[in-house]
């Protein structure tokens, strides 16, 4: 007989199965500890530490080539849960401010200016592995002055863009939420970053997470494609996870969202990876068009956030 859906998760690397005792089971701090521990030891996070430069970088850049550099392999060591205060990412956590820390106060990788998207992903990565550092404190502020009218972010607004962006509004609300979790520590820092949120939340619910607020069509095919990693990229996956990460109560404009996710189900109870970006990995997780344990794991969690 084929397994269950949480039997088959349970057997997966220890990135999965932290998270499926947290999300899904409801087991004990010490035992979801005592998972995730493993994500440095075991399987994909220790294969990604192994990889590591020996000053703390990865590919020896900070941002390119992509999917392998310092940031997106920080990023992903993110999303597998790495414990903070590992002695191998604070090294990385360092480089990446020295390198990145610009004089407008967000990041910068050798550009002119900040870059909206890459400030998001680094406040995000700094603050889940709990660097302890002032600059992370004027990082969200930049992040903050960057928030456009419509709520949202845009990581083109530089150049003259009056819209804001679905890619650029999930990195920064997923940096300001990690900045929030881990290290905002004053009440006027909370409630202007908790206000940031929900006028960005309200900028992806307007357009009920990936139609025109305008016309109501489809925004871009990739947004109902479900990828892992998903890099710097939107998808209504993503940003349903968002959505429950943050603790935000059901809202109606996301039922569409839901339903399409719903869709998805193979009859086994698994979502497959749909769609891959076009890079370079360190090495593949899982197989494009074959079930996935990242998309099934984060569908799950999703459907009992919604139906709880």
């Amino acid at each position: 007989m084929a397994a269950s859906p949480l039997e088959w998760l349970l057997a997966g690397d220890p990135a999965i199965r932290w998270q499926v005792q947290r999300d899904l089971l409801g087991a004990s701090a010490g035992t979801v500890a005592r998972e995730q521990s493993r994500v440095a030891t075991e399987g994909w996070g220790s294969r990604l530490l192994e990889l590591q430069d020996p000053e703390g970088s990865w590919a020896g850049r900070m941002y390119s080539p992509k999917w392998i550099s310092t940031t997106y392999t920080m990023l992903l060591l993110r999303d597998l849960g790495l414990q903070p205060r590992n002695a191998q990412v604070e090294k990385a956590c360092a480089l990446l401010l020295e390198h990145g820390f610009f004089r407008d106060g967000g990041i910068s990788f050798g550009w002119a200016q900040s870059e909206t998207c890459v400030t998001g992903m680094v406040l995000s990565i700094l603050s889940w592995f709990h660097f302890d550092d002032r600059r992370l404190d004027t990082i969200a502020d930049h992040l903050l002055e960057q928030q456009m009218t419509d709520g949202g972010w845009n990581c083109l607004r530089p150049r003259g863009a009056t819209h804001s962006s679905m890619n650029t509004t999930i990195l920064a609300l997923e940096g300001l939420l990690h900045y929030e979790q881990h290290r905002a520590r004053t009440a006027r820092k909370l409630r202007n970053v908790r206000a940031a949120q929900r006028r960005g939340r309200e900028f992806l619910l307007a357009h009920r997470l990936f139609r025109s607020h305008r016309t109501g069509a489809l925004i871009k095919r990739d947004f109902l494609r479900l990828a892992f990693p998903p890099q710097w990229h939107y998808d209504i996956l993503r940003a349903l996870d968002y959505f429950r990460a943050a603790g935000f109560p059901r809202d109606g404009r996301m039922a569409e969202a839901i339903e399409v996710l719903k869709g998805k189900i193979r009859p086994d109870g698994r979502w497959i990876l749909e769609h891959r970006f076009p890079g370079r990995y360190w090495f593949q997780m899982e197989t494009i068009r074959r079930p996935s344990r990242w998309n099934t794991l984060r569908a799950l969690r999703v459907l009992k956030w919604w139906d709880c």
